[in-house]
């Protein structure tokens, strides 16, 4: 049969074999990411993140993706500093880790990212001062309220989307990193979104999207910037705009996305 089909291949144009052996390849390509990407997200063991440190810093930690982190991270005995705008709402998160949690310690930080990011900062250096710092979630991000054009997207929407979801991540890290460098290991996940690598563009949600591409650029950049140095960036894309739309009452999709994170 083999012979049969090389007698009939060789009747066929010329061009008709690199076509072929390209077909081959790319479906072989194909296959093996495919098998990695499934590999990675629901068979790799993650690593055991104590080894990056004790504690670790969780940004926009009230609602949503943030305090679903901050769940399962204590879940695995890992002391935290939780930063929000909210101080009841942090002490409400830190009171419901702690009961569910006992051996784990909550720190609380109040950062009003779209106000005095500087001083908000000052706050979080002076908290983790003398801790063992492994990993840092930056989750803290605004959207729009709605869909909206550009042109229509008042001065105060536009300030807030590109101070808490640029400025706010960007000052974050760079105040936390150094902890990192003196022990050389840790490991950082930014939040970013579907809207601004997954489809190739997010009509409405122009700025929206922008600034989670930059978050996307600026974790590629740091992980190259600090591989040698022990310490791990990814950027983990979420489908959703807005990560208080996700149901965290059983936290299992912040269970998959701490099993996925870590690198």
């Amino acid at each position: 049969m083999d012979l049969c089909f090389l007698d009939k291949l060789k009747d066929q144009p010329f061009y008709l074999l690199p076509l072929l052996i390209l077909g081959s390849l790319t479906a072989l390509k194909f296959s093996f990411a495919l098998l990695q990407w499934v590999y990675v997200n629901f068979l790799r063991q993650g690593k055991n993140l104590k080894k990056y440190g004790s504690w670790a810093v969780v940004t926009g930690a009230t609602d949503g993706i943030g305090k679903g982190f901050a769940f399962q991270l204590a879940r695995k005995g890992i002391n935290l500093v939780i930063v929000g705008r909210n101080p009841d709402k942090l002490k409400e998160v830190s009171d419901s880790i702690t009961a569910k949690y006992g051996k784990v310690e909550v720190k609380t930080v109040v950062v009003d990212f779209s106000g005095d990011i500087d001083s908000g900062v000052t706050r979080i250096k002076e908290t983790i001062e003398g801790l063992d710092v492994g990993v840092l979630i930056n989750n803290v991000g605004v959207s729009y309220p709605y869909a909206r054009f550009f042109h229509e997207v008042d001065a105060e929407l536009l300030r807030n989307l590109i101070k808490v979801n640029v400025e706010g991540t960007t000052k974050v890290t760079q105040a936390v990193l150094p902890v990192m460098l003196k022990r050389k290991k840790g490991a950082i996940v930014n939040i970013g979104s579907g809207a601004a690598i997954v489809i190739p563009s997010d009509p409405l949600y122009a700025v929206y999207a922008a600034t989670k591409a930059y978050i996307d650029q600026f974790s590629r950049c740091l992980y190259v910037e600090y591989k040698k140095s022990g310490i791990d960036v990814q950027c983990q894309v979420l489908p959703s705009s807005n990560s208080r739309t996700w149901n965290f009452r059983d936290l299992s999709f912040a269970r998959c996305i701490v099993h996925i994170a870590q690198v």
